[in-house]
This record gives structure tokens, sequence and C-alpha cells, in this order.
């Protein structure tokens, strides 16, 4: 779910091709999230669960990624991110074998880079990186992730541009096609996203439209050929037999002496239509910020709010406090603590689409509270990068 640039071992290789000489490098990098955790209500029956929570701060991956120096500026890339589960060694993002990212492309230090593959959407490269998800993970996360905030969504057999920076300025752009013969229109994912950079600033934008083909959608619901599934949660569940989704995200950050201060905001619109199984589209207006306190070297400290609101389907509030402690033992290990409460008042839409009930707390993805209000959540983890 989440995304972390590492980078521990390189391996350089020359080879001649006639009297030129091309440098090639393949990286092997990787990182194992994984702690003890505790959840108020977890489950549909609202019980309570004490175990072994994984990929809080980071999800849990191995990889490859390289490139080939062509001459003149230009560079061939590439890079497979296999993501899994340590606690049983199973894969992750629907068994894929790399779910997480599988591409390769061409880069140019003038024109800038072109991939095409299995990708991130421009909102995760761009925005994500400014936002308390990229201290803190799914515990600072948007309730439901109803907007991608912690990148439960990538987008299949997509061609992303991303341009060079120019003064600080840097812009993304994403087309993910349906693969589906014989229609127009239908299935697709595409976005973008611009940010900017200039010193202790930062600021970006993006948009996301992600498609959902019309067939059989009231049976099957979210069947997207392009993109990942966002209903992991009872909060936004009743809505996967939309027609699109479309979500509007930007967001700030301000670093100055050992603090950093962020926030963020968030549009996400589900739109029906006359397959979908709900009849009025249902919106989510999301507003988060956050403060971090760099205690020593070796000590973060983070606190973090988040207010969402649903609106025309149904009618839905949460309230979300948010707390993280990060030591780093080294530059690849830290241990580190996270905690956040939920508190939900309203209605939602269920998981049939038809009916309605009390609104349920949902942190990030981290379980169904079964008609409670509201839901804790405390984790005590261990992250290795290699």
């Amino acid at each position: 779910m989440k995304r972390f640039a590492l980078t521990s071992l390189s391996l350089a290789l020359l080879g001649a091709a006639g009297a030129a000489q091309a440098q090639t490098s393949v990286t092997l990098y990787g990182v194992i999230d994984t702690g003890l955790g505790y959840v108020s209500h977890a489950n549909e029956n609202g019980d309570k669960l004490f175990g072994m929570i994984n990929g809080t701060l980071s999800g849990p991956r191995w990889g490859l990624k390289g490139q080939e120096d062509l001459g003149g500026g230009l560079k061939a890339i590439f890079q497979l991110e296999n993501g899994f589960d340590p606690g049983t060694g199973r894969l992750n993002q629907g068994g894929r074998e790399f779910g997480r990212q599988a591409f390769v492309g061409l880069s140019g230090a003038q024109w800038g880079t072109v991939t095409l593959g299995r990708q991130y959407d421009p909102s995760v490269d761009m925005v994500q990186g400014i936002t308390g998800d990229n201290y803190w993970g799914a515990a600072f996360a948007t309730p439901g992730d109803v907007d991608n905030y912690d990148n439960s969504l990538r987008v299949n057999n997509a061609v992303k541009y991303v341009s060079p920076v120019f003064a600080g300025f840097q812009f993304e752009g994403i087309y993910g096609f349906s693969n589906l013969a014989g229609t127009t229109g239908q299935g697709q994912t595409w976005g973008g996203a611009a940010t900017y950079n200039n010193g202790p600033f930062a600021a970006a934008a993006s948009y996301l439209y992600v498609n959902n083909p019309s067939a059989n959608r009231a049976t099957a619901g979210w069947n997207s050929p392009s993109s990942d599934s966002l209903f992991n949660t009872p909060i936004n569940v009743g809505y996967q037999t939309a027609h699109s989704i479309g979500i509007a995200r930007a967001a700030g950050q301000y670093v100055f002496g050992a603090f950093t201060v962020g926030g963020s905001y968030s549009f996400s619109q589900y739109k029906n239509d006359g397959n979908s199984l709900f009849t009025e589209q249902e919106k989510f207006n999301t507003g988060n910020a956050f403060v971090n306190f760099q205690l020593t070297p070796a000590t973060l400290l983070g606190l973090g709010y988040t207010y969402t609101h649903a609106s025309g389907d149904t009618s839905a509030t949460y309230h979300q406090v948010s707390l993280g402690a990060d030591y780093s033992l080294s530059k690849r290990t830290d241990v580190y603590a996270v905690g956040a409460y939920q508190h939900a008042s309203g209605t939602q839409r269920n998981a049939d689409g038809v009916t309605t009930s009390t609104a349920q707390a949902s942190i990030s993805d981290f379980g169904f509270s079964s008609g409670r209000s509201h839901q804790e959540l405390v984790i005590l983890g261990l992250r290795h990068k290699f």
C-alpha cells in the first residue's frame, strides 16, 4: 500500500557494443515492516484483534530496478516490485508476482520519462509524499482510504509521462488502457498531477479518473481492468457498482527548524448510472493536517487530524486523531509506535448497494467495526530497509 523509495545494493555491469560502451546498473532493494497491534473492532462481529499487523508505515516489498545508458542523455529503465505479507509469506496485491509495480521505459534529461506497465497514479507520486501518510502510513490516512490517500489503487496497462524539473515545478500524466476489444471510453483510467518544491516549502495537486465497465456491473461490482479496487472498507463498499470515480487532491508542506507542518484536501466523487445499485452519486470531502517534531536526530514525533464528510447518496461524518513516534536504530532500521482513534456518525450505504445503516468507523482498512461508531488502533512495529 505504501510507497517508499529505497536503494541499497547496486550491481554495475559494463558491456561493449561495437566501438561504444554502454553502462548498465541493476539495484536490489526492499522493505520488511511488521509489528504487534491492537484493533478495538476488527471484524463484522465487532471482535477485538491483538496480533501481528504488517505494513503499517511501509508496505513490505522487494524489487529490482535498473537502467542502461543509451548515449546522448537517453536511458532505458525498468522496475519490478513485489508486495508480500511477512507474517505468512503470501503475495499481496491480489496474488500478483509484481503487484506493486512492473514497468519499462525511456528517460531523457531534457524531455523527461515515459514508462509502460503497472504503475502508481500521479497523486501517489506527487501528492502523497507531502502528507502525513508519507511519514506514518495508514494510521494517518483517510478513513476507508476513499481518496486513495494510502495507495490502495494502482493503474494497469498504463502509459505514464513525467516531466523534468523546471525551476522547482514538475508535472506528470498517466493513461491506463482498458484492453477491452470493441469498447470505447469504458474501463480506462487517467490522471495528472503537478508539484512545486522550493527549499522548505512544497505543494502539489492531482486529479484521478477511473471508469468501471457497464457489463454485469450490478452483479460483479467493481471490475475495471485498468485499476485496482478502492472498496476495502464499510465506508465506501456500497458504491462498488459506481460508473466512475473522480478524485481531486491538493497538499502542502512547510519545514521550519525541527518542525514539519502540512495539510491536504481531497474531493472524491462516486458517480452512478443505470447499471448502479445506488441511485444518487456519493461525495467525500476530506481535510487532513499533521505536525511532526524532530525531537532528536533519531526520534520523530507526529500528530495528525482528519475530517471526512460524506454527502449525496448518504450523509456521514468521520473524525480521526492519530499519533506516531519513530526511533531510528540506524539508517536502515527503525522501531515505531502509532495509534489512532476514529469516531463516525450518520448513515452509510451497505455492501449490498441497496440498504443503509448507521455509519461504521474504519481507520484506513484495518477492519470493519460492525456498527460501532468508534474504532481504536495501536501498533508497535519494526521496519528494516535493504
